[in-house]
């Protein structure tokens, strides 16, 4: 089978201290600088708060607009046969567990994908609800369960609809002001 390039024959080579991939870790670009190697002094680390290193050490994965969608889905769906086993299919208890999940998939959905998250959590809230909605009556009793509980419980899904916009939005401002100072810092 054929391989193709992943790179134009004419690009440059890579420089050292070049920007990591998500997937290498949270250090991002290392410079001369940073590191102390420039100055032939190294740098002595800055003290840093127990709550910070404490955020550091959780998980950090960047998810595609797929991932974030399978990942949201799924765990809505677990969530779901959970509560369903535990609470007696209580939706109160899912509209709660759908918070955090929303909120968790804005955050570890890829920079590239942002939009995707928003999209996602709607679906995963109607995947969610297929076992705990109420199903008497066979295949229409089932669907008429998931829309009325689609209906009664749309607090929820707007609530966390609403949790990962603002998510998203905070992450694409940012997103766009680093990406003007270092267009001001690259015409300086």
């Amino acid at each position: 089978m054929e391989q193709h390039r992943t790179r134009p024959p004419q690009s440059p080579p890579v420089r050292r201290g070049a920007p990591l991939p998500p997937q290498a870790g949270r250090g991002g670009t290392r410079t001369a600088r940073q590191t102390g190697a420039g100055a032939g002094v190294p740098k002595t680390p800055t003290a840093v708060s127990p709550l910070v290193q404490a955020v550091r050490r959780f998980p950090n994965p960047r998810l595609t607009g797929l991932g974030s969608g399978l990942f949201c889905a799924a765990s809505m769906f677990a969530l779901a046969c959970l509560d369903a086993l535990l609470f007696g299919s209580s939706l109160v208890v899912y509209g709660v567990l759908f918070l955090p999940v929303c909120a968790l998939t804005a955050v570890w959905v890829r920079r590239a994908d942002l939009v995707t998250a928003v999209v996602a959590v709607p679906i995963a809230f109607a995947v969610g609800l297929l076992p705990i909605a109420d199903s008497s009556g066979g295949f229409f009793g089932r669907v008429m369960g998931l829309v009325t509980a689609l209906a009664l419980h749309a607090g929820w899904l707007y609530g966390g609809t609403l949790v990962a916009g603002l998510i998203v939005t905070v992450r694409k401002v940012r997103m766009m002001s680093r990406r003007a100072a270092q267009r001001r810092r690259a015409a300086a």
